[in-house]
């Protein structure tokens, strides 16, 4: 029996030629597993190193400054109550917003991490260039900081003072919050130096580099509006 007219090759082997053996086929189903496990495995890899531990900078400075947020908006929603001036008025409303946005953010990131949101304040910031800011306060380095050492060392006010805010009136109170605000925003920037410094999530240096920017533009304006309303200290 003669090939086909046109074809070098005899049947058998032309029809060898159509389909590949069962071999290669074997073998791109091993390298496609073998990539999908890869992909995989690098995937997992990437979520689990990427993920801050429960004694991180990140989370520490996610529990630490939801705390320290909350007393600004209380401080700035107390005000906002009280001036009529309309640059003071749209401050205060301003870091009772931002900064209520900002803790709603940092209470997801610790749900996000499967972690608790709360933890000792400030131990997490021990590592860093001003680490000692975070025992500041304290009798001794020995001894665990109480609520209101670790408020004084992160620039916040006391209940007295918050007491006091709340009673005033005027531009009593208006000099009471700006002086108020100022130190705390001032307490703020610490925590922020020690996050950037310490941590390695992107999200929440961005968000904390954004909020160092923003807290000295905030000092700057409320420094000035001491000048312009005449307060002492």
């Amino acid at each position: 029996m003669t090939d086909a007219p046109g074809s070098d090759l005899p049947a058998e082997d032309a029809g060898a030629r159509t389909l590949p053996p069962w071999w290669v086929l074997l073998l791109v189903a091993l390298a496609i597993a073998g990539l999908a496990f890869a992909i995989g495995r690098f995937t997992t890899f990437d979520i689990v190193a990427s993920t801050p531990a429960d004694d991180s900078a990140e989370a520490g400075f996610a529990r630490d400054m939801q705390v320290h947020h909350a007393q600004a908006v209380d401080m700035a929603m107390t005000i906002y109550a009280k001036t009529d001036d309309e640059q003071l008025s749209a401050l205060a409303y301003d870091i009772a917003t931002g900064q209520s946005a900002q803790r709603g953010e940092m209470y997801d990131w610790l749900v996000r991490w499967g972690l608790p949101q709360y933890g000792t304040p400030m131990t997490w910031m021990e590592g860093s260039s001003d680490g000692g800011h975070a025992h500041g306060a304290a009798a001794t380095d020995d001894e665990p900081m109480t609520d209101a050492e670790m408020r004084e060392a992160m620039g916040m006010a006391s209940d007295a003072e918050l007491a006091e805010l709340r009673a005033a009136s005027g531009r009593d109170a208006e000099c009471r919050f700006l002086s108020l605000m100022i130190r705390h925003h001032e307490g703020a920037i610490p925590m922020v130096d020690a996050v950037v410094e310490l941590g390695s999530d992107e999200r929440t240096l961005a968000v904390a580099e954004n909020m160092k920017k923003g807290q000295t533009f905030e000092i700057e304006a409320m420094t000035s509006m001491q000048t312009r309303f005449g307060c002492s200290g």
